[in-house]
């Protein structure tokens, strides 16, 4: 980084205009929103405090931080690494190298669960369904379900990365959710029978185009063999035993795969109940 591009300002609105910048001569499109992140995140503030009192000082401690991490975001380290944590479904998750970044895309699963799960209480009297996530890595995905519906779901985070389920335990304490955390190489480890299982698995090809962000993040979080269907597959298999009949399984994976994955899945007695972008919902008739 030219460090001559940064002045001491130590004025915010200074800093976010150098910054944006920046942050625009290495093509990253959104390089004002990431700016105002790096900084409120640096000066302890919300976004709003920056857009509503520009002239906001900055310490020459605080600027120093700030161009630190601003150096990280020009080298095209994701935001959410830099700050430690992504918004996802309303909520906030701790992230680290260790766990793939939430993305809005894996939203859709959630509200594929939504429609699975009954809106009336009565209809849960046989107890709480069991609902497993595979792969957790940060842990949003089950966690958001555990939060949506405390009292009809029983959650299991399962992922093979014991860094990952170390981020895992620690958003589902700042969330307060009580929650099973397994060490699993995708359902291998998980001892029940589910009703529900839930799961972004890595579903990138290597040789597809992306952009330079997925270059910081876990390899085995994003990458899998066979045109990245290979960890999809195993888990439509593994559904065989492991999934109740009637239960649900909520895949995430890129449009272009989902016809392969539907032919997979009926040949595992599952048959394709809806979808919603990204998602797909199955269920097990057999």
């Amino acid at each position: 980084m030219n460090e001559n591009l940064l002045p001491p300002t130590r004025v915010a609105s200074d800093w976010l205009a150098n910054a944006t910048a920046e942050l625009q001569q290495v093509g990253i499109t959104s390089a004002r929103l990431d700016a105002e992140l790096i900084l409120s995140h640096t000066l302890r503030v919300p976004r709003t405090t920056l857009h509503a009192y520009p002239t906001t000082p900055i310490t020459e401690r605080q600027e120093d931080i700030a161009n630190a991490r601003l150096a990280l975001r020009t080298d095209r380290v994701p935001v959410a690494y830099i700050i430690g944590h992504k918004e996802f479904y309303g909520y906030r998750f701790s992230v680290n190298s260790a766990t793939l970044i939430p993305r809005p895309e894996s939203e859709s699963l959630i509200e594929l669960l939504r429609k699975v799960m009954p809106t009336n209480a009565s209809l849960l009297a046989d107890g709480p369904k069991r609902l497993v996530d595979v792969g957790t890595g940060s842990g949003a995905l089950g966690i958001t379900a555990k939060l949506l519906y405390p009292d009809d779901l029983n959650v299991t985070l399962l992922d093979i990365s014991r860094q990952a389920l170390a981020i895992a335990e620690k958003n589902a304490t700042a969330h307060h959710v009580d929650v099973m955390i397994t060490r699993s190489d995708l359902l291998e480890a998980y001892p029940l029978t589910a009703d529900i299982i839930i799961a972004n698995l890595p579903y990138v090809d290597p040789s597809w185009e992306r952009s330079p962000e997925t270059d910081h993040e876990p390899a085995g979080a994003l990458f899998a063999a066979d045109g990245g269907l290979a960890l999809i597959d195993k888990l439509i298999i593994q559904t065989r035993d492991k999934l109740a009949l009637g239960g649900s399984l909520i895949l995430e994976a890129d449009p272009e795969q989902h016809e392969a994955i539907k032919k997979a899945a009926t040949t595992s007695g599952l048959i394709l109940k809806d979808s919603d972008g990204y998602g797909l919902l199955f269920e097990k008739l057999k």
